[in-house]
């Protein structure tokens, strides 16, 4: 039986009957029309470096798994939109009311510049197999861990990614001073452990990248990595003390898809 996809839309970008020119990468980081809670952001997150890291180019096919409150869709989106393809892979967790959602009403400049597509444990076909030439993913390896499905994820991120198409991955690194919770509850990965993870699901890593780096962040926090900025999740409670130490300590992964 074959595959079915799901049906994924796409509307030309215009202002004022005008199709706009897709920005360079680094226009599209300092475009003012970025939400100011994420560019206060970019310091920690180093965009442009990252994206380059991963050798992100402007005709790609790009296929992002989870966009979150939608922080590298405000880059992606208008940086590709012109001779790229940009899909979203959302979750359960994106649909109405999501801080997602919430992101995309209040950009409708975004409207048109990605394509979207539902999926959860059942359905992990994010687009026919082997169309992608990037899967970029910031922040998620651990909660496929805590899930269960990891392998079922790399699995299907690897069919599909083209020959020698780039995984690109974004996590908060556990030290290597305790065991690997295989279920992350912490919302920690050791680096070592997440490239064992993703090299066995069909990938060679081709690159590690510190720009994420924060030696801050001991991995041991009362509730876990959001117990530091942005969540806080202990509200006020030494609210000083994590803000100074900064948000968690981050790997930043490249791996290249490879036959099995």
């Amino acid at each position: 039986m074959k595959a079915v996809y799901p049906i994924v839309c796409a509307v030309s970008m215009f202002v004022t009957g005008q199709a706009l020119a897709a920005p360079t990468l680094e226009q599209a980081v300092h475009s003012a029309t970025r939400d100011a809670r994420f560019v206060a952001r970019d310091p920690i997150r180093h965009p442009v470096e990252e994206l380059q890291f991963f050798g992100l180019r402007p005709d790609a096919s790009v296929i992002e798994i989870w966009p979150g409150g939608g922080y590298w869709t405000q880059i992606l989106g208008p940086y590709l939109h012109d001779k790229g393809r940009y899909t979203l892979a959302l979750g359960p967790e994106d649909g109405a009311g999501s801080a997602f959602t919430k992101m995309q009403a209040a950009h409708p400049e975004l409207k048109g510049t990605f394509r979207t597509m539902q999926f959860d444990g059942a359905h992990l076909d994010f687009a026919p197999p082997e169309s992608a030439d990037f899967v970029l993913t910031f922040r998620n390896l651990h909660n496929w861990m805590e899930a269960g499905n990891v392998a079922q994820m790399l699995a299907a991120i690897h069919r599909v990614l083209k020959p020698g198409g780039i995984l690109g991955v974004e996590d908060h690194r556990g030290h290597t001073n305790t065991p690997q919770d295989p279920r992350a509850e912490d919302g920690y990965v050791r680096q070592a452990y997440a490239i064992l993870l993703i090299e066995k699901a069909g990938f060679r890593l081709v690159g590690t990248s510190e720009i994420n780096a924060n030696p801050r962040d001991t991995a041991n926090w009362p509730k876990g990595v959001w117990t530091l900025p942005p969540t806080f999740a202990l509200g006020d409670k030494d609210r000083a003390k994590y803000a100074a130490i900064g948000e968690g300590d981050n790997f930043v992964l490249k791996f290249e898809k490879i036959d099995r």
